[in-house]
């Protein structure tokens, strides 16, 4: 995704991070209340996760079932799966972008733009399309909630990844798409391209398939919901540039308005320190003398020199 990962031209300062930090806070925080504030329609979610399984049997892509079945059945699979679901996708995706900042300062802006605009896509995603996971549909469709299964070796609940108790803090139905599988593709993306070590370019084509097997395993999302999150971010690739753009317009005129300098202000550079304004004789504040008064001022001077210059009268 070359416009959303390549090194743009330097804006004159490197990124700080007392700046880069709340910007990335507002807007994970928005992210978080508007998943909270999405409303959970429960009959449409089913109804859309029905479907979307129905489409994935009539394409032969239902992976889910065996992958669930193989998680569930063996815990030293379904456990380590389970932590990944829970924790990686919180560790991995700031540890990228801080690396990012340090190490490749250039390609830094272009890479969290392009996270914080597929971010906000996949908000509008669950609000158009809630979404129920296969772990919260009827038993008889044949899934396992992992999660729950083990939910004693970890500090999750019923919840899916949300600490024990907090359940009510998260929209269980906000599945489509998939953004544990949307930041690992763009996680994956930067390592591969920016990553000068072969370990750290393996990691970055192993991170987003683990996150697709874990995701389908635990019961938490369908292979299409995955499809979804790597589309997500590839359109908000495609937006990176011009949303930068659009923000460099509005930084310059807004910096243009805090900036203009006042018709009637002293032009920088000037030596002239009184700036055209003279004092004449009986006036105490100077003021502006237009040209024809100085011409008069220039005669009368001349006339009064000439006066004494004259030859005195003879007695």
């Amino acid at each position: 995704m070359p416009h959303a990962t390549a090194a743009t031209p330097s804006s004159g300062h490197r990124p700080r991070w007392w700046t880069e930090l709340p910007l990335v806070a507002v807007v994970y925080g928005l992210y978080s209340m508007g998943r909270l504030l999405v409303h959970e329609n429960i009959p449409a979610a089913v109804d859309n996760g029905l479907a979307i399984l129905r489409l994935e049997k009539a394409l032969h892509l239902n992976a889910e079932h065996p992958l669930n079945r193989l998680l569930t059945a063996h815990p030293t699979l379904g456990i380590p799966a389970d932590f990944a679901y829970a924790s990686l996708h919180y560790l991995v995706t700031p540890a990228v972008l801080v690396w990012i900042f340090r190490r490749r300062s250039a390609a830094y802006r272009a890479a969290r733009t392009w996270l914080m605009t597929s971010t906000l896509l996949g908000l509008a995603g669950f609000t158009l399309m809630p979404t129920c996971p296969p772990r919260l549909l009827d038993a008889h469709h044949g899934f396992v909630d992992t999660m729950a299964q083990y939910s004693a070796y970890g500090w999750w609940g019923a919840g899916a990844s949300a600490p024990r108790g907090l359940s009510g803090m998260t929209n269980q139905y906000a599945a489509m798409p998939s953004l544990h599988v949307g930041w690992a593709v763009w996680c994956g993306v930067l390592l591969w391209r920016h990553g000068r070590h072969p370990l750290v370019r393996a990691a970055g084509v192993a991170y987003p398939l683990i996150t697709v097997l874990v995701v389908m395993g635990t019961a938490n999302h369908y292979f299409l919901d995955a499809v979804a999150g790597a589309a997500v971010m590839a359109v908000g690739a495609l937006l990176t540039r011009p949303f930068m753009r659009f923000a460099d317009r509005v930084k310059d005129r807004a910096r243009a308005v805090f900036t203009r300098v006042p018709a009637s202000a002293t032009p920088m550079g000037s030596t002239i320190v009184s700036d055209g304004c003279k004092t004449s004789a009986g006036e105490r504040i100077p003021g502006q003398r237009t040209a024809s008064a100085d011409s008069s001022d220039t005669r009368t001077r001349s006339a009064a020199e000439a006066d004494d210059d004259a030859p005195a009268p003879a007695r």
